[in-house]
Order: structure tokens, then C-alpha cells, then sequence
């Protein structure tokens, strides 16, 4: 038997996989029941639902529907651009110690991870992320430091004097 959408298919067998995952990645906190839910409930029964719903997917893939959707090239420059961005900016807000790199801060963090994520678009504009560069960083400022009053550096460590 072959699958009529190969698309659908890998997303299904992916959709599984990361559920199978998170759900016994659960197991290691306390499960608790459904009246006394412990840390790992939430995590254990979203993991369960997706890997049910990624075999739903898998098992349709199968059915009727167009004839031999075929999976493209993978995209590697989006692929590169976004996963940098991100680690881009856990690396910067944080820091690594053990690498000698201190922490940026959010607003430092956030400039790179738009700047980075934005070269993913073949039309890039620096213009373009920069504003929303700027937009996201008052935005985040006020929700996480003034509304939320969150402790976490927001300047690098050469402004915080």
C-alpha cells in the first residue's frame, strides 16, 4: 500500500514521533490524577493527543485524495536562517558562561533573533525588521517588565551600571 500524499504521510509519522516524546518525557515529573494534577499531566496528555492525532494523519495519507502529492526540496535557507535566530537569541538573552559570553539582555536579543529570522525571506529588508525589531522590543519591554514585573536583564551588561 502506498501513500497517495507523501506530505501527509511524513507530517503524520513527525506528529507522532514529537508526541510519543513529549509524552514520555513526562513520565519523569509526578503525573498526579485528574483532581491532583501534578507538573507532568499536562505535558503526558498533550503528547498522547498529538501522537494520536499524528497517527489520524498517517492513516489518511493512505485515503482518497490527490493522486501523488509528492514532498518538495527541503528549504534550507529559511531552515538555517530561523533555527540561528533562535539560538541566536536564547545565546544572547542569557549568555553562555562556560564560553565566556555574557548576557545581552531582551532587547539586544530581540534586534538579533528579527534581524537573523529575516534573511529567511528571500526579499529582505533590514528596514522592515528593524521596525518590527523596534515594535516587538517596547512591546515585550512593557508586557514582561512593566505589566509582569519579570527580573530578567533587559540592557547588556555595559549599559546596567
Amino acid at each position: 500500500m502506498k501513500a497517495r500524499s507523501q506530505k501527509d504521510f511524513v507530517s503524520g509519522l513527525m506528529f507522532t514521533a514529537v508526541g510519543i516524546a513529549f509524552a514520555v518525557g513526562a513520565t519523569n515529573f509526578d503525573i498526579g490524577g485528574a483532581a491532583r494534577m501534578g507538573p507532568g499531566y499536562f505535558p503526558l496528555l498533550l503528547g498522547i493527543l498529538l501522537a494520536v492525532l499524528g497517527v489520524i494523519v498517517t492513516l489518511q495519507s493512505f485515503g482518497r485524495g490527490v493522486a501523488e502529492e509528492k514532498i518538495g526540496a527541503i528549504a534550507w535557507r529559511p531552515l538555517v536562517f530561523i533555527l540561528s535566530a533562535n539560538l541566536a537569541f536564547g545565546v544572547l538573552l542569557v549568555g553562555v558562561p562556560a564560553l565566556g559570553i555574557p548576557a545581552f539582555g531582551l532587547i539586544v536579543a530581540l534586534y538579533a533573533l528579527i534581524i537573523i529570522a529575516g534573511y529567511a525571506r528571500p526579499g529582505h529588508k533590514i528596514k522592515e525588521s528593524l521596525v518590527l525589531a523596534t515594535v516587538l522590543a517596547v512591546g515585550s519591554y512593557f508586557a514582561f517588565v512593566y505589566a509582569l514585573n519579570l527580573q530578567f536583564p533587559v540592557l547588556p551588561w555595559f549599559l546596567t551600571a
